[in-house]
């Protein structure tokens, strides 16, 4: 790494520092235990280096194709296009938030991590054009929209049909592409989409089942019920219990 460089390990690989290559390398772990207790591993007569971590936590149940398909490593070399500097700017927040803990700093950092994990993707996307895989369905003009569709409305009763007349396209050539690029049916997609819905609605609102049931596609109470305990492995009314 370089001056202004970002690594990103989506999967959680493991990983080491050093400060140069003729050093012992340094699991993440340690170097995060020695820093947390104030002993400094690495000491050179050379100028200070500012290196900012973290971590994101993502929902796992069901994990979305879009996770699945990142890469072991992300690395963003430099910061010199649009979203580069953003990165640069909204890292330097997260600093400035960090060494300066205020009330609020807490919802800030959140906020700042959300958008800073959307430019990494667009900064990834830059410098990589994906060929297979969710990415790829993303910059996919027809593929791309019909993802937009679901996730925007996924309280419509969307068919095959539907979603592949909304994007201009023959059902079959539709199935095909989605399958192939999303890596799932585009049931199957749209049904995890709406579980993944449904869990947001039961953390955030009092709505009654039948109510979320209908806001995310599913006329039969039952059926829902059925199909989020598939899922998730619990009742919509037993995932909610488990948050209080």
């Amino acid at each position: 790494m370089k001056e202004g460089d970002l690594v990103f390990i989506p999967h959680g690989s493991s990983h080491w520092i050093a400060d140069k290559s003729t050093s012992r390398r340094i699991p993440a772990t340690e170097y995060v235990k020695a820093r947390d207790t104030g002993i400094r591993i690495f000491s050179s007569d050379g100028e200070q280096t500012t290196i900012t971590g973290g971590h994101f936590q993502f929902d796992d149940q069901p994990i979305h194709p879009f996770l699945k398909d990142l890469p072991q490593v992300i690395h963003i070399a430099q910061f010199e296009t649009e979203y580069q500097l953003l990165l640069q700017h909204c890292a330097q927040l997260i600093l400035a938030e960090l060494n300066n803990e205020r009330p609020g700093s807490k919802i800030i950092l959140r906020g700042l991590a959300e958008v800073l994990f959307i430019n990494i993707i667009r900064a990834y996307l830059e410098q990589v054009v994906p060929q297979t895989g969710f990415l790829s369905a993303l910059i996919d003009t027809r593929i791309g929209k019909a993802l937009s569709l679901i996730q925007d409305s996924p309280g419509n009763a969307w068919t095959i049909d539907a979603l592949a007349k909304s994007v201009g396209m023959s059902r079959s050539v539709f199935f095909n592409r989605f399958k192939r690029l999303v890596g799932e049916t585009p049931a199957v997609y749209l049904t995890n989409w709406r579980i993944r819905k449904a869990k947001e609605i039961l953390v955030i609102n009092k709505d009654n089942i039948s109510e979320i049931a209908l806001k995310v596609g599913y006329q039969s109470e039952a059926a829902f019920n059925r199909i989020f305990k598939a899922k998730v492995g619990s009742t919509p009314a037993a995932f909610r219990r488990e948050l209080v």
